[in-house]
């Protein structure tokens, strides 16, 4: 299997090799979000499951973000599925630190898709959330912990109804997607 990264979704933020290897492949498969992506170049196989792809070891799975970093890599790796190539495009991280024109050389990286909140040092963290997980129960956990600080949050990034707003930890934020990043600079 090819596995390629898309970037944050629009597919304006993938490169060119991942663009190249998605229009050479004979059989592209996706989730539905990212195959809407590439109706302009392809015409993908869409899946609901990640279970599915078992059934497509020969083919190319297109993700968004950077399959290597908390992506599809992990699962197919855990699941014996030999991987050819990972053609990696941005990652949502990077794309949000670059659209609140910050570094993220000291970030450190958390997901929290099906993941338990981790304990949260002072620093620079790069946090995805998922539906429990939102935005603003993240900026209450920490607040409850007794971390201050500033928090950016970006919905549907690098699409048409992207929203990126900014708060102090504590703050609640309005729910647009379940697709967000949260950057939180704790003191």
């Amino acid at each position: 299997m090819i596995v390629v990264g898309i970037g944050p979704g629009n597919l304006r933020y993938a490169s060119l090799e991942a663009v190249e290897r998605i229009k050479n492949s004979n059989k592209v498969v996706a989730f539905k979000r990212v195959a809407k992506d590439l109706e302009e170049i392809c015409t993908p196989i869409i899946i609901k499951s990640l279970d599915e792809l078992l059934n497509y070891k020969d083919a190319c799975f297109v993700a968004s973000g950077d399959p290597c970093l908390y992506g599809v890599l992990e699962y197919l790796i855990k699941n014996n599925i030999e991987v050819e190539e990972v053609v990696s495009s941005i990652s949502s991280v990077q794309y949000m630190f670059s659209k609140i024109k910050r570094s993220w050389s000291n970030a450190k990286i958390i997901s929290l898709h099906g993941r338990d909140f981790e304990d949260i040092n002072s620093g620079v963290y790069a946090i995805f959330t998922d539906r429990i997980n939102s935005p603003s129960s993240i900026s209450k956990k920490l607040f409850e912990m007794g971390k201050r600080g500033r928090i950016f949050v970006g919905y549907n990034l690098s699409y048409p109804d992207e929203k990126i707003v900014e708060g102090k930890i504590g703050d609640c934020f309005r729910e647009f997607s379940d697709l967000s990043v949260v950057i939180c600079y704790v003191d």
